[in-house]
């Protein structure tokens, strides 16, 4: 153990959300560790990140099987904090993990079988040094294994004792109605959906949100900062030690348009006049939607977690700020 003592009033300021129709509550920030926490990161800088998002009230972290890079070192580097700082504060926390993209060689190392999902299932484990995990997702639809097969493997993974509840991410709208509708008669309620949503990204508000909330299905939005295109990160070119400028992962210097600039400036102006940053804006709007429980960010260094919880201080909108939102964004 490392002496961390969790700090006393983080309940105070965080706000936590109904998960759908759920009995959990989510923060309505939570903390991904998709980027910065693999084998390539420096690791006392990924607990530095972890100990302050519980400090200020973040109980989710949210990692998946592939998450690194390598594969499976963002885990590994979880379990390593959980149990030095968070392994007395288990039942805080809601830790989720996924399977669904490629973790090893061979025709049972990714998509959605059972093979497979219940073998990355037992591997994070693990690798998290966890009993079981909060929530197990489906990390993506597999257009040739049966939806039953799927989510009769998330199912199994609930009842076994692997998992407290399931989840699902990156399903479409019909697809997910489906997923729901399995799990129902199996007796394991689809708990919570994880798509992608931002500004620059809205696909969601064209079926799946009113699909989400006819079912009483929590949402959490992953990627609600466009992976920084909707920060100041960009503002006058592409950082060498920016996201956009690592070889490793799914943002590359040319998702760094100058329309996505141009309308990241606009869009500054705007969160300026309320006080605020682009990114803080960027949340806010993500969590305007009441079928959003959460919003899932990412971060690189303490201030990162920080900023994005200061963004709860102001969420509402003004109709106006709305529509000015949506002209710059349809432009």
């Amino acid at each position: 153990m490392t002496g961390y003592l969790p700090a006393a009033a983080r309940y105070g300021g965080m706000t936590y959300q109904r998960c759908g129709r759920s009995g959990v509550r989510l923060p309505a920030i939570a903390l991904g560790l998709w980027h910065n926490f693999g084998g390539v990161d420096v690791f006392e800088n990924s607990r530095a990140m972890v100990r302050r998002a519980f400090d200020l009230g973040i109980t989710h972290f949210d990692l998946a099987n592939n998450y690194g890079p390598p594969p499976g070192s963002a885990e590994e580097t979880f379990g390593r904090i959980f149990l030095d700082d968070l392994a007395d504060h288990r039942d805080e926390l809601i830790i989720s993990t996924k399977a669904g993209y490629l973790m090893w060689p061979g025709p049972y190392g990714e998509w959605g079988s059972r093979k497979y999902l219940i073998g990355s299932l037992d591997q994070s484990l693990r690798r998290l040094g966890v009993d079981y995990v909060d929530i197990f997702y489906s990390h993506r639809p597999d257009p040739e294994t049966p939806l039953e097969e799927t989510m009769g493997a998330l199912d199994f993974a609930v009842r076994s004792g692997r998992a407290l509840y399931a989840g699902i991410s990156s399903y479409g709208p019909a697809e997910t109605r489906a997923a729901i509708a399995i799990l129902k008669r199996l007796g394991t309620p689809c708990l919570i959906h994880q798509p992608k949503y931002n500004m620059l990204d809205r696909h969601i508000e064209n079926g799946l949100l009113g699909v989400l909330e006819e079912e009483g299905i929590g949402c959490i939005a992953f990627s609600p900062l466009a992976q920084g295109l909707l920060t100041d990160r960009y503002l006058a070119g592409v950082p060498a030690d920016s996201r956009a400028a690592k070889p490793t992962g799914v943002l590359t210097v040319d998702h760094v348009s100058e329309r996505a600039v141009e309308t990241a400036r606009r869009l500054t102006i705007l969160a300026q006049r309320r006080a605020q940053t682009l990114a803080q804006m960027a949340l806010a709007w993500v969590l305007r939607h009441p079928a959003i429980t959460s919003a899932l960010v990412g971060a690189s260094r303490v201030e990162h977690v920080d900023a994005a919880v200061d963004a709860l201080s102001h969420r509402a909108f003004s109709s106006d700020e709305i529509a000015a939102i949506d002209r710059i964004l349809e432009a």
